[in-house]
């Protein structure tokens, strides 16, 4: 497949390419951050996510869109709506534009971030409950994405990311939200090989060993992570993550004000 990757160069972006190449895949890089260690198989180009002609000829004779720009943290509201908001809008419009069919849309857990963490498996798909206006971003992006998918018959995915990382780390609360890169990857080839239209909010995340969540939608479009936090732990192995938490974790702390810089 020719695959256009938007944020390409940053740590998503990093940690997929090189997997997405050596499945055979083609990759079009697109960031307002230069890319310069491209490989064989891979080409950039320097633009903004809100851009729209440009990210219309970005897309021509792509199979899939993967859209992973905008900011990846707090910010105030004008930066939101500007480069996550619009820019879902812009990158959806172009997609069309262009006639991709597929499209995969990096929303995250903070969509649902105050729902507790006790309740995250109450339903395949949380209604939305976002920690701040980076989640309501992501809300908003869902939104954008089932419009898309109704009005023009594309088949769109809503991957609620959690936290993506080689490995788990010491943080406890990563055992439950583990995202390991080759299932991302093995979530990127499933939307891309999807036929029927339609919009899906799918959970991305890792082996339910400690999973906080239903990962029925996910399946339902043939989604089987393989990868399980539980093996990557070592010491950790019996360490808890804390159930009594809100999915957000640290977003809603004081030190994470609403509409700040962090």
């Amino acid at each position: 497949m020719l695959l256009a990757i938007t944020g390409a160069a940053g740590l998503v972006g990093g940690l997929i390419r090189p997997r997405l190449r050596r499945a055979g895949h083609t990759l079009r890089l697109t960031d307002i951050a230069r890319i310069d260690d491209l490989a064989p198989g891979e080409e950039f180009l320097e633009a903004s996510i809100t851009d729209l002609d440009t990210m219309t000829n970005a897309f021509k004779d792509v199979d899939l869109v993967v859209h992973l720009a905008g900011h990846s943290a707090e910010r105030p509201w004008e930066q939101i709506l500007e480069t996550n908001i619009h820019g879902g809008y812009v990158a959806l419009e172009a997609a069309h534009r262009a006639g991709v069919r597929n499209i995969l849309l990096g929303s995250s857990l903070h969509a649902t971030g105050y729902v507790a963490a006790a309740d995250a498996a109450a339903a395949p798909v949380l209604l939305p409950r976002p920690d701040t206006y980076y989640g309501v971003g992501k809300v908003a992006l869902e939104a954008l994405g089932s419009v898309y998918a109704d009005r023009y018959g594309l088949s769109v995915v809503s991957a609620r990311i959690c936290t993506v990382a080689e490995d788990i780390g010491a943080d406890p609360r990563t055992l439950s939200t583990w995202l390991s890169p080759d299932d991302l990857v093995r979530l990127i080839e499933v939307v891309g090989a999807l036929q029927e239209p339609g919009h899906h909010v799918v959970w991305a995340v890792s082996d339910k060993t400690r999973s906080w969540f239903d990962l029925t939608a996910g399946k339902n479009i043939g989604f089987f992570p393989r990868d399980s936090a539980q093996s990557r732990c070592g010491e950790n192995r019996n360490v808890r993550s804390d159930a009594s938490a809100v999915l957000a974790g640290v977003f809603v702390d004081a030190e994470h004000p609403l509409g700040g810089t962090w």
